[in-house]
């Protein structure tokens, strides 16, 4: 793949974001080379100090949750004009899809540092402040359902939302290429199959319980079953 650093728009040129950006740039290289760097590792590969690289990127957590906004990119900024929920999701998963797999090493990096920081945390041994912070996934499968919201209410399209999170993101691929070895199309067909499923479950789990009609056979059956025990019931 060509990491070639994009032309920067304007807002962003000037001294300060092109290092920021030689920095980053480094960093993506070390990810996709299958390396979770640290602040050090990213200096000596973008041949800056370590107090310079200290300036930008105070912690690994800082740096590697700004090299996954690099790989998810226009993810980040996707959106819309449906207002088909189950529409919305399926674009939202065969859009992200692609993209995730073309920088699949460099998010499985960061999961590799996520597992790893609260293996630390639960011992005790990082402070909670200097963890990466994640959810991209959140907001972004909050917006496809978005249309859902008014119709399932907040409880039922939050727990919709966490449903469809477990189809999407890096843990996605894991189960769905590690596990049973599927290639990147097979992996979005069943995320896409799984996501149409959720989405119509919660919305059949709104309709009424369908209540069976008793057949006029059933009822007559019952009224004759019950004439000999009202018969005996006289003799006495």
């Amino acid at each position: 793949m060509d990491l070639a650093p994009p032309v920067m728009p304007a807002e962003e040129r000037g001294p300060r974001a092109r290092m920021r950006r030689m920095m980053l740039d480094a960093a993506m290289r070390l990810m996709q080379a299958g390396l979770v760097p640290s602040i050090s590792d990213v200096a000596e590969a973008a041949q800056v100090s370590r107090a310079t690289a200290y300036r930008y990127f105070p912690t690994q957590s800082v740096l590697i949750q700004a090299a996954v906004d690099e790989a998810l990119g226009p993810i980040l900024k996707w959106s819309s004009a449906s207002e088909d929920a189950e529409q919305r999701v399926g674009e939202l998963i065969r859009f992200s899809y692609p993209r995730m797999h073309d920088y699949e090493v460099a998010l499985r990096g960061a999961l590799r540092l996520a597992l790893d920081q609260w293996a630390r945390l639960h011992a005790g041994k990082l402070d909670p402040k200097e963890a990466m912070v994640r959810g991209h996934r959140i907001a972004l499968l909050t917006s496809a359902v978005a249309p859902l919201r008014n119709k399932l209410g907040k409880a039922r399209t939050e727990r919709l939302t966490q449903a469809l999170s477990l189809v999407f993101g890096t843990e996605a691929f894991v189960v769905l290429k590690d596990i049973w070895r599927l290639d990147r199309e097979s992996a979005e067909e069943v995320a896409l199959w799984t996501c149409h499923a959720l989405i119509r479950c919660a919305i059949e789990d709104l309709a009424p319980p369908v209540r069976r009609r008793r057949s006029v056979m059933s009822g007559l059956r019952k009224v004759a079953s019950a004439k000999p025990a009202l018969k005996g019931r006289r003799k006495k």
